[in-house]
């Protein structure tokens, strides 16, 4: 998922004091000892547990819990839903550091797992012959050490497409049919600027996104080695590409007036979609269950086979099972279960969490998906064809989570904020990726 997101106002004090926490080795702040075994072993099923599950945003796990307590009689399964990426994060960090506290399975984003894989011996090793070749090449290398240990298995990816308002733009005298927007939208992000030139001329009232924050986002997702180089050497504050990136959000944001200035995920985000603040905005297929969780009653929505630049990738999440916890064999049993094509399709049906299993990507259950709150949109097609659009697979090393977050700040004080000019919040972006 999801990635998940990242909210664009962190609270920035308790993050970084648990990352400093975390830092310390996980020695200093308590942690307690990982278990001796590198692997997960041990009898499931012969008697009663109850199994912590935390997540956050929308894993599309509601039913899927239902069906293995059914299959699995002597397992209790209590869910943990953190409503932001930043809040699981949070959580998450606290918790490792302090040594106890966690959930039996622990959900992690992608952007933020290059941090924990600082510390692999806090986690179960989830290899096993039976989940072999299961995911994409590039989503189990991601969470597998230099020694082989495994320490998550893969749930969603997150291949984007442009979500957009059909009827909003049939006002503003554009097309409005998928197939012509996604010819309207084809190209680079120049042409998605000005096609949002051409709408918000014709209708002032509504902004053709939601947020610079969201839509840097996947911009940057397009760029190799934008915050640290392959060694670790964080190049964030001098990359050319990078400052290129955020001085056109951020001039289609503010001086072509593009963005609805809605910081993502904020209240005020949520309450957009009902008060028609913005008529496009860029959509992983994780977002898909948010658009029709906050746009209730709205009818318009629709999918566009297309994404500026080419092809992008945002988020993706994995099940982790830490070595805190006292039922690991069942934790693992349930994560392998939760991670099998069958069930991540179920998980795609339900809130548009698109799979990276390569058997789910080949299934026709999942390619013949269809959305009826955007319009019947073959999302599943879609979807799928955006995955194969993606050419870039970015870098992320440890340090690119706080330079994302300190970036999102940036972003935000100019776009929603207004509280700085794109030179001084970028002054203040160096400051903060130089303390780092």
């Amino acid at each position: 998922m999801k990635e998940s997101p990242v909210r664009t106002r962190a609270r920035t004090t308790a993050l970084s004091a648990a990352a400093a926490c975390l830092t310390l080795t996980l020695t200093g702040c308590g942690a307690g000892a990982a278990s001796e075994d590198a692997g997960v072993d041990g009898e499931t099923g012969t008697e009663d547990v109850t199994l912590t599950v935390a997540t956050f945003n929308e894993f599309g796990y509601e039913e899927l819990f239902e069906e293995y307590e059914a299959e699995n009689p002597n397992v209790t399964i209590e869910h943990k839903k953190a409503a932001t990426s930043n809040e699981a994060r949070d959580n998450l960090t606290t918790r490792l550091a302090a040594g106890s506290g966690l959930s039996d399975i622990e959900a992690i984003e992608v952007d933020w797992l290059p941090e924990l894989m600082e510390y692999p011996d806090q986690f179960a090793d989830l290899t096993d012959p039976e989940v072999e070749g299961r995911w994409l090449d590039w989503k189990t290398e991601a969470a597998t050490t230099t020694d082989g240990r495994l320490i998550g298995y893969g749930t969603d990816s997150g291949p984007e497409a442009v979500c957009y308002r059909a009827d909003l733009f049939e006002e503003a005298g554009l097309p409005s049919e998928r197939e012509e927007v996604a010819e309207l939208l084809s190209g680079d992000w120049e042409n998605y600027f000005s096609v949002g030139r051409d709408f918000v001329a014709q209708n002032e009232d509504v902004a053709w996104y939601d947020s610079a924050g969201a839509t840097y986002q996947g911009m940057i997702n397009q760029v190799q080695n934008a915050y640290e180089e392959e060694d670790g050497t964080v190049i964030a504050a001098e990359n050319p590409e990078v400052k290129a990136v955020y001085e056109q959000v951020l001039e289609a944001s503010t001086e072509d007036d593009l963005s609805a200035h809605l910081g993502q995920w904020s209240d005020d985000w949520a309450a957009g979609f009902q008060s028609d603040a913005f008529a496009t905005m860029l959509c992983p297929g994780w977002m898909l269950g948010i658009i029709e969780g906050n746009a209730a009653g709205v009818e318009g929505w629709d999918i566009a086979n297309v994404f500026p630049g080419g092809g992008g990738n945002w988020g993706g999440s994995y099940l982790t099972v830490p070595t805190q916890g006292g039922h690991q064999a069942e934790a693992k049993k349930l994560a392998d279960w939760l991670t099998a094509p069958e069930q991540q399709v179920q998980a795609f049906t339900a809130k548009g969490n698109f799979p990276s299993q390569v058997e789910a990507l080949e299934s026709e259950e999942l390619l013949s998906q269809t959305n009826p709150f955007f319009r019947d949109a073959p999302s599943g097609e879609i979807f799928a064809e955006r995955a194969q659009a993606v050419e870039v697979t970015p870098f992320k090393g440890p340090k690119y989570f706080p330079i994302n977050d300190a970036m999102q700040q940036a972003l935000t004080r100019v776009d929603v904020d207004r509280t700085d000019d794109a030179a001084s919040s970028w002054d203040k972006f160096v400051t903060a990726v130089n303390a780092l």
